[in-house]
């Protein structure tokens, strides 16, 4: 992140989801968003939502994505500019419940 920051690059910078948007509907050979939300079986708003960043790129989607495309999900979070190599979770998940 440092690095980033030093290069005047935060995550927003690199972070969109149009692309990968727009790189499914040309593989896909899709006249439109519309039917991107067809084909992926999601209403056409939740594509809108992802197009103006009001909604992220959830992990079914992006299994949705893989299966319809055959894109590995590496290769999907690429195009959006998700470059992450691991995932971290809070200390909270995976940890029983206190009584």
């Amino acid at each position: 992140m440092e690095n980033n920051l030093q290069h005047g690059l935060s995550s927003q910078d690199t972070y969109d989801p149009s692309h990968l948007l727009d790189t499914l509907r040309e593989r896909m050979q899709l006249k439109n968003d519309a039917a991107l939300s067809r084909l992926l079986e999601v209403a056409p708003p939740v594509i809108s939502k992802i197009r103006h960043r009001a909604l992220p790129v959830g992990a079914s989607l992006l299994i949705r994505m893989h299966e319809v495309t055959q894109m590995s999900i590496r290769e999907l979070r690429a195009l959006m500019g998700d470059r992450r190599k691991n995932y971290r979770f809070s200390d909270a998940q995976g940890k029983p419940k206190q009584s």
